[in-house]
Parts: C-alpha cells; sequence; structure tokens
C-alpha cells in the first residue's frame, strides 16, 4: 500500500507563488509517475503536472510556463512550483502515484489541497 501526504496549499493574490509538496510512503515500485490534478469548482478533476522515475516531465497547456514539477527520488516526494497565479487556478489539488512492476500495478490518491488565488 502506498501513503500520500500534501502540504502546501493556501490563499495567494493573483500573480503570486505558491509550491505543493507530497510526501509518498509505503512500498513503491521502481517505475512510477507522480504529479498533480486538480479540480476546479465545477469542473471534472485534471491533469496539471506528472513527472516519471526516469525524469520525463508533462505540463497541461493551462499551466505550461508558470508551473514546475520535480522530484526528489530519495524522498519519494514531489513538488509543484506554482507561479504567476491566476484566479482560475483556483481548485483542489490532487496528488497521484502510479506505478507498476512486472506483476502488478498502483494507483494511488493523495486527501488533497485547497488553493485559492483571489483577484
Amino acid at each position: 500500500q502506498v501513503q500520500l501526504v500534501e502540504s502546501g496549499g493556501g490563499l495567494v493574490q493573483a500573480g503570486g507563488s505558491l509550491r505543493l509538496s507530497c510526501a509518498a510512503s509505503g512500498s513503491i515500485f521502481s517505475i512510477n509517475t507522480m504529479g498533480w490534478y486538480r479540480q476546479r469548482p465545477g469542473k471534472q478533476r485534471e491533469l496539471v503536472a506528472g513527472i516519471t522515475s526516469g525524469g520525463s516531465a508533462n505540463y497541461a497547456d493551462s499551466v505550461a510556463g508558470r508551473f514546475t514539477v520535480s522530484r526528489d527520488y530519495a524522498k519519494n516526494t514531489v513538488y509543484l512550483q506554482m507561479n504567476s497565479l491566476k484566479v482560475e487556478d483556483t481548485a483542489v489539488y490532487y496528488c497521484n502515484l502510479r506505478h507498476q512492476s512486472f506483476t502488478a500495478s498502483g494507483n494511488y490518491w493523495g486527501p488533497g489541497t485547497q488553493v485559492t488565488v483571489s483577484s
């Protein structure tokens, strides 16, 4: 089993920055992707950014150039640096880990952290 603990959400003014962290614990396979999704009010959950165990990152078009995803592999922690925040970035942000081995796979979610961007 894998547990994910998020931190770093809060209230910020438009144009400001926040950094989210997510620490994973438990039995994690070496082939994995950690990332961030968000759910805005009245919208479906959507991918924000992800980064593989090999270091490849991808971003939603809406955040590319403003957000940066990174990992500390020794700590099994993923970060999301969010700059130039917009009111439309307001959402609950969820950490996600997907991993696989030759015989098993898993998909895990954190409880979510609220990010509110005020105008």
